[in-house]
């Protein structure tokens, strides 16, 4: 049985539309990762000028560092792999509440309850990442080409 020609066109229309999409889609991820990866780098060199001028670091700044380490880690994995390792932005909410927790006390010298919320949020958080790895370990969802099943291990970080 013979496909008519609209039927033809309609199917080389489609899959016009869909090559276009898919260039303009990878185009603006790539535009998108430059983009952000270039403003981490930025941060994290005016952060590093603001550090030499002041003459000392102190462990927010240390702190903030690592949180630019973990956005540039994040975009270079996504660049090179096209996945969203969750686990990085956990990381960096896990830091940014350590940051905050240490700015809280430093600065005012009073521990509170708040110190407490940030201490249970983070435990929380940590808990989050053995949960994520857990089960990217015991429900693998990427697939290779060859029918490997491969974990959220491809980040090159860790074993």
């Amino acid at each position: 049985m013979k496909k008519h020609k609209a039927e033809q066109w309609r199917i080389a229309l489609h899959d016009y539309a869909e090559s276009v999409g898919n260039l303009l889609v990878e185009a603006f991820h790539y535009l998108a990762l430059f983009a952000i990866g270039a403003m981490t780098v930025w941060a994290g060199i005016q952060t590093t000028i603001e550090i030499f001028l002041k003459g000392r670091a102190s462990i927010d700044d240390i702190l903030l560092l690592f949180i630019y380490l973990e956005l540039g880690a994040m975009v270079g994995i996504y660049f090179k792999t096209n996945h969203m390792p969750v686990r990085f932005l956990i990381y960096v909410a896990i830091t940014a509440l350590t940051r905050l927790m240490i700015s809280d006390i430093s600065h005012h010298n009073d521990p509170n309850m708040g110190v407490v919320y940030i201490s249970a949020a983070i435990l929380l958080l940590a808990i989050a990442v053995l949960v994520v790895r857990f089960a990217s370990w015991r429900f693998p969802s990427v697939k290779s080409s060859d029918q490997q099943v491969v974990d959220e291990s491809h980040e090159g970080l860790e074993p």
